[in-house]
């Protein structure tokens, strides 16, 4: 599934994200995806990333084998960019 593609689904779910998607392999089928999203506020990771699964659908049941999430608030975001 070409990069472009993954993240007009994740925009789609996720309009006000901040995208960086990597293709790990270049083959297309094994991502990293850094996700900064109001729509995270109040969420455990796990509901984060559950979120992310969703959003990508039957993607993630065979033309993406492997994603790699890092999924933020801004406002965490902005925490972690302080810190380094």
């Amino acid at each position: 599934m070409a990069p472009d593609e993954v993240k007009r689904m994740l925009l789609e779910a996720f309009p006000d994200a901040d995208i960086v998607l990597t293709d790990l392999t270049g083959t297309q089928d094994h991502y990293q995806a850094r996700i900064v999203s109001e729509a995270f506020a109040g969420q455990t990771p796990i509901q984060q990333h559950q979120a992310v699964y969703r959003a990508l659908g039957d993607a993630m049941k065979g033309p993406i084998h492997a994603l790699a999430l890092k999924t933020y608030t801004p406002d965490a975001w902005q925490q972690l960019q302080g810190a380094t």
